[in-house]
C-alpha cells in the first residue's frame, strides 16, 4: 500500500516555527487535494489545513493567520509552514491525501496516510 511520508517535526519553544514537509514518491501530489491533520495524546484527529489541486487552501480557526500550507510541483512536496507555535499544537502531525471529494477537513475523506512527524512545543 502507497504511503505518503511527513518529515520536519522536532521540540520547539513558544513562539517559534516549524515547517514540515509531505511527499510521495508514487503520487503526483500536484493533482490531489493534500491535507494537514493532527493528534494529540487523548484527543481525535483534528484537520488543520488543506491544499486542493487547483492551488485553493482552507484552514482551521485553531492555526489561521499562524500556519501557512503550500506546495512545490517540482518537488512533489506539500509544505505546512508552522510560526507563533503554541504548546496546544504539540502533536503528531499527518498528511493525506484526499480520496473523497468533501467539505472541510474530514479526515474520512482522507488517505495514504503517512506516519506522521512529532511536534512538541514547550512553554
Amino acid at each position: 500500500q502507497q504511503h505518503l511520508v511527513e518529515s520536519g517535526g522536532g521540540s520547539v519553544q513558544s513562539g517559534g516555527s516549524l515547517r514540515l514537509s509531505c511527499t510521495g514518491p508514487e503520487f503526483d501530489l500536484s493533482r490531489n487535494g493534500i491535507g494537514w491533520f493532527r493528534q494529540a495524546p487523548g484527543k481525535e484527529r483534528e484537520g488543520i489545513s488543506e491544499i486542493g489541486s487547483d492551488g485553493n487552501t482552507q484552514y482551521a480557526d485553531s492555526v489561521k493567520d499562524r500556519f501557512t500550507i503550500s506546495r512545490d510541483n517540482g518537488k512533489n512536496t506539500v509544505y505546512l509552514q508552522m510560526n507563533d507555535l503554541k504548546p496546544e499544537d504539540t502533536a503528531v502531525y499527518r498528511c493525506g491525501l484526499r480520496h473523497y471529494r468533501g467539505i472541510g477537513l474530514r479526515p474520512g475523506d482522507f488517505g495514504s496516510w503517512g506516519l506522521g512527524t512529532p511536534v512538541t512545543v514547550v512553554s
